[in-house]
């Protein structure tokens, strides 16, 4: 039997189906369930007791970020991988700060997954190599944590506003109310430092959380 049990969570039907093709094929990984939701993934850990869980950050409702905090506030031994388009660095210590175990890119190679899985699974922390380089570049430069003054859950709102959202819209995606995102955003900018969601969205292009349109579209000087 298959001893490695794998909630698989991603909002993406289709990316799902790939990435269980991938683990099913592997003798000793099960996928046991597939959730699409924050809440949805809280649920079925709590009535499956998966071995290990996949989670993706980008998730609607609660989000990936705040659905690691409660698998962990419900099991301190849960063991959470981390399966994400982010690779700033930023995104991986606030994930592992709020109880994952791993992290890996959707850009690694399908056997990058397998290592991940079997790692958290047996208990040890796990990083692709890009982001494992990144990390020890960053901190033998010294290099400042600009976001570590924020919570997992202020890290998650601020960058929804960075992205462009509004605090009505960043607390409909959250299933949050609006008077609790908008007292989020002060604290945001007051701890960051910043006054305006101008200056929010120029501190998160500086830092990588979020791309600038050429970067994303391409140079239209270049065409």
């Amino acid at each position: 039997m298959k001893q490695l049990k794998v909630l698989l969570v991603d909002d993406h039907a289709v990316v799902r189906a790939g990435y269980r093709s991938l683990l099913d094929t592997a003798p000793d990984i099960e996928v046991v369930a597939e959730a699409e939701s924050g809440e949805q993934a809280c649920e079925y850990f709590a009535k499956l007791h998966p071995t290990v869980v996949v989670m993706d950050l980008s998730l609607p409702g609660i989000g990936g970020m705040e659905a690691i905090r409660r698998i962990i506030a419900r099991d301190k031994s849960a063991a959470i991988l981390v399966f994400s388009m982010h690779d700033d660095i930023a995104f991986v210590e606030k994930a592992m700060q709020a109880g994952a175990l791993g992290y890996i890119t959707k850009n690694c190679a399908p056997e990058v997954m397998l290592d991940g899985v079997r790692a958290v699974a047996a208990g040890k922390s796990y990083l692709d190599k890009a982001l494992a380089q990144n990390l020890a570049l960053r901190k033998s430069r010294g290099d400042e944590d600009v976001f570590a003054c924020l919570t997992t859950r202020e890290f998650e709102i601020f960058c929804l506003l960075a992205q462009g959202m509004s605090p009505h819209e960043a607390a409909k995606e959250l299933a949050l109310s609006y008077k609790t995102v908008a007292n989020y955003s002060t604290q945001i900018k007051a701890k960051l430092q910043v006054h305006n969601s101008t200056e929010l969205v120029r501190l998160a292009m500086r830092h990588g959380i979020i791309k600038p349109v050429e970067d994303i579209l391409g140079d239209p000087s270049s065409a």
